[in-house]
């Protein structure tokens, strides 16, 4: 993007800016725009969140400008920072409806919106996407290790701009293996106590 045409122009477009200005937003997202302003680049913040996510979706638009929002999951950190602009991952085999590889032939701007309910935080990455098939050495680049799925294909994911949201209004809600490790933790603790209390017991008997 231009060095002197803010990144987040992307998002905030004539007609958005506009209805900033018309509900007394305007100036607050100028002074942004005027200090440090969203990223085009994969910072090393962004890339330790990514690293801790088990799910994003990605929105794609047909040729027609018809959307479309695909969920995507694996193992945590299964997206992956490949260079300082673009992320990668294995394509699963799914329901093979194929809606979000054909859009993408058509257009290539994609959006990915990943949402950390646990720490109530979202971040929002604007950018360009594509399949690459037959490249077996990326493939095994970007296949999480010991994952029981069928990689069929690369998405490749050029970064054009990101930004992270505030957690107003975001529900908490914790993964399962989130809860399992704190079950486990305070198990272990539990134990630990029980075991305390019983070596007390015998010592005063």
């Amino acid at each position: 993007m231009d060095h002197h045409t803010p990144v987040s122009d992307i998002a905030f477009t004539d007609t958005v800016k506009q209805l900033q200005a018309r509900n007394g937003s305007r100036d607050a997202y100028a002074k942004m725009e005027n200090g440090m302003g969203w990223h085009d680049t994969i910072t090393p913040q962004l890339a330790e969140f990514i690293s801790r996510q088990n799910s994003f979706y990605l929105a794609t638009v047909n040729a027609e400008g018809r959307p479309y929002i695909q969920h995507r999951g694996g193992p945590r950190g299964f997206l992956k920072p490949l260079d300082d602009r673009t992320l990668g991952m294995a394509d699963f085999r799914g329901n093979r409806q194929f809606i979000s590889q054909g859009n993408l032939q058509e257009n290539r701007k994609a959006f990915i919106f990943l949402m950390d309910y646990a720490n109530r935080r979202r971040i929002k990455i604007w950018g360009e996407a594509w399949m690459i098939e037959g490249d077996d050495v990326l493939l095994r680049t970007v296949m999480p290790e010991g994952y029981a799925a069928s990689p069929e294909r690369v998405l490749l994911f050029k970064v054009s701009a990101w930004d992270p949201n505030c957690p107003q209004h975001i529900p908490r809600k914790i993964d399962a293996d989130e809860v399992d490790a704190m079950l486990a933790e305070r198990d272990q603790e539990i134990a630990r106590l029980n075991a305390e209390i019983e070596r007390l017991r015998t010592r005063t008997t």
